[in-house]
C-alpha cells in the first residue's frame, strides 16, 4: 500500500489546520500536535510571549532543544529524529499557512 499523503485537521491553540500527512503517521502528528498545543498554552500562560506567531517560535525553539538534548545523550534513533523533523516541518507550514 502506498502512504499517499491525505488531508489531515489538527487543532493548535484553538484553531483547526489542515496538513497533508500519510495514515501510518497520522498518530504520530496528532502527538505532535497535542505536544506543540501544549507548549504553546505553557507560554502563553506565561505571559511572557504576546502573540500567537511568537509563541509557535518559542515553542518550536523549546522542542528543538529539547530533541538536540536527547539526541546528545543518544535518546533517539536517527530514524525517530528524522520523523520528528518531518512532522515539526508540516506543523510549521500549516501554520503558516493559516498566518497568509
Amino acid at each position: 500500500m502506498k502512504d499517499n499523503p491525505d488531508i489531515t485537521s489538527v487543532t493548535i491553540l484553538g484553531k483547526d489546520f489542515m496538513v497533508a500527512c500519510p495514515e501510518n503517521e497520522r498518530a504520530g502528528l496528532f502527538a505532535a500536535a497535542r505536544l506543540l498545543d501544549s507548549k504553546m498554552r505553557e507560554i502563553q500562560a506565561s505571559g511572557k510571549v504576546i502573540g500567537t506567531e511568537r509563541c509557535a517560535i518559542m515553542a518550536a525553539l523549546n522542542i528543538a532543544h529539547e530533541l538536540l538534548e536527547l539526541q546528545s545523550r543518544g535518546g533517539l534513533p536517527d530514524d525517530v529524529s528524522e520523523r520528528l523533523r518531518s512532522l515539526q516541518d508540516r506543523i510549521d507550514n500549516a501554520l503558516a499557512q493559516s498566518h497568509q
